[in-house]
């Protein structure tokens, strides 16, 4: 089975710096158990890190794009090389003047591709190489030119000192959001904006709903449900830096189990559908499918859950996100696949990024 998006999309560059899909709820959804095999789309290589943190037998990341594998290939560096402060460093979660030096250290440990890919990105470094992507220097334009004409210095470290959810919803209502905001928001997040600036044209050919029309409502939520100073994805949005909250790859209690497991990982440069082409039935005990399904028509999305579910063993577990398509397991695959509604539907409330309209947790019969 070929892939849909392959011949579509522009795989050259570094479109996520860093993964934009909460690890917390993912590993939940998962339930990765010791030993399991587990396959992974790579992104940036947060959250397959995070994967290692639950002690799997064996992580297979995939990407199409080499300059994703680029990033996670140095992730694995910087894990085996740096201690859990300097690791912040080169990431940009907090400040450093010394990037490059660190990322010298690492260098003895990528593959030639990689090591050029990464020696000509010389600023990239510098910045923090989880500020590098197109999402991510659409987020540093937005915080930059766009918020500032909304929202004073001072409002945005408000929002994350009001530990009080009575208090957050006084401040996002009667201050944060006013007719600007909810303007600008339509605006900068339009679905052309965000095509050509910050993901791919592509990515939104079968999108059933605009950009903005929900990211409100679920902006809201992470602002006044959710307490934003838990919230590493938000302060990188408003910030720039993670602050004191970080992702689960990047905190330090996970930290040394992730580097003693760095070993139990494999990442290629190919495609999902080829991968399991190439794959025995009955292999695979968990999935983290990022959102890919909403990169490809609903027929070869049923296909693709056909061959997954298929090399998946029995209580084998995907976990998906939902944007703009909504994508979940067809009636003719219930006997095969259920669907753990009631825990997708709890996840995603906790969901800490505000992007996604759904996450979808379903589990081979």
């Amino acid at each position: 089975m070929k892939s849909e998006v392959a011949a579509r999309a522009d795989f050259s560059r570094i479109r996520y710096a860093q993964c934009w899909e909460d690890a917390d709820i993912l590993l939940e959804g998962l339930d990765i158990q010791p030993g399991d095999t587990c396959l992974a789309i790579a992104s940036a290589g947060d959250n397959v890190m995070a994967m290692l943190g639950r002690n799997p037998g064996q992580v297979v990341a995939l990407d199409l794009s080499a300059a994703q594998i680029a990033c996670l290939e140095l992730r694995v560096a910087a894990y085996r090389m740096l201690s859990h402060g300097e690791l912040l460093e080169l990431i940009g979660s907090i400040p450093s003047r010394r990037r490059f030096a660190l990322y010298r250290r690492c260098r003895g440990l990528l593959s030639p591709p990689v090591r050029r890919f990464w020696d000509s990105r010389r600023r990239a470094i510098a910045s923090g190489i989880g500020a590098c992507g197109k999402l991510e220097r659409y987020l540093t334009l937005f915080r930059r030119r766009v918020l500032p004409l909304i929202h004073s210095p001072a409002r945005i470290t408000n929002l994350f000192h009001e530990g009080d959810r009575t208090r957050r919803a006084v401040l996002f209502d009667q201050q944060w959001n006013n007719r600007r905001w909810r303007l600008l928001m339509r605006l900068f997040f339009s679905r052309f904006l965000l095509g050509h600036m910050g993901r791919d044209p592509s990515f939104f050919r079968y999108a059933e709903s605009h950009a903005g029309a929900g990211l409100s409502a679920r902006l809201r939520h992470a602002l006044v449900e959710l307490d934003p100073a838990d919230n590493p994805y938000l302060h990188w949005a408003l910030t720039g830096r993670h602050g004191k909250a970080l992702p689960y790859a990047l905190r330090k209690e996970n930290f040394d189990t992730i580097r003693a497991n760095l070993d139990r990982l494999e990442w290629r440069q190919q495609s999902l559908e080829d991968f399991l082409d190439q794959s025995e039935d009955g292999a695979i005990d968990r999935y983290n499918l990022s959102n890919v399904f909403e990169y490809m028509s609903p027929d070869h999305y049923h296909r693709l859950l056909d061959r997954l579910t298929r090399c998946g063993r029995p209580g084998a577990r995907l976990v998906y996100w939902n944007f703009l398509a909504q994508r979940r397991r067809p009636a003719a695959m219930e006997h095969r696949l259920r669907a753990l509604a009631g825990l997708a539907c709890e996840l995603t409330r906790r969901d800490k990024t505000f992007f996604y309209s759904a996450l979808v947790v379903e589990e081979v019969a």
